[in-house]
């Protein structure tokens, strides 16, 4: 064999081992794009869902609080005692005095509201339909301060009257 015949083996040699080192360094590149794409997927999912939860308490209270207004006021030159709710959240809408701006949907469930009838009928509250298990666990508003150690969102039910404060009309 010429020395020729040599180097040209060497050369090829070298240029095989370049290509798997090439393939090698690109599967390892997408093995660490696979894993950073992966926890940023998963972080993205726990931002989405604090402001989920976040929308919940704020339209949940709002819900609670514009059951309480419309309780006094309906009741409002009444004889009877007792609370008063309405049929539907449409009702808390209603001109010409709104209690609630719109009717809202379930910001965990994406739908309907789960409704807690009163037993002399009406909606007295509302909670979600999800049960996934919420990131805030306690420092609630002080009008949700019952919800610390629940387990699911399915467990905060906003109402009125409501555990957290005392039955006193607004």
């Amino acid at each position: 064999m010429s020395p020729c015949g040599c180097m040209l083996i060497s050369r090829q040699q070298r240029v095989m081992n370049e290509r798997g080192v090439t393939y090698l360094m690109l599967m390892f590149a997408i093995v660490l794009i696979g894993i950073a794409t992966t926890a940023a997927a998963k972080q993205w999912k726990v931002i989405v869902q604090r402001e989920l939860e976040a929308d919940l308490l704020a339209k949940g209270i709002e819900i609670q609080n514009a059951l309480a207004f419309y309780s006094a006021a309906t009741k409002a030159g009444r004889v009877m005692p007792g609370e008063v709710y309405p049929q539907t959240l449409a009702d808390l809408t209603r001109l010409p005095k709104p209690f609630l701006r719109k009717v809202y949907l379930d910001p965990m469930g994406h739908g309907e509201w789960e409704y807690l009838r009163a037993p002399t009928g009406g909606i007295m509250g509302v909670r979600s339909k999800s049960h996934a298990k919420p990131f805030r666990q306690h420092d609630f508003p002080s009008a949700v301060r019952h919800f610390e150690g629940r387990d699911t969102y399915h467990d905060w039910v906003f109402q009125y009257p409501n555990p957290s404060s005392a039955s006193v009309a607004p």
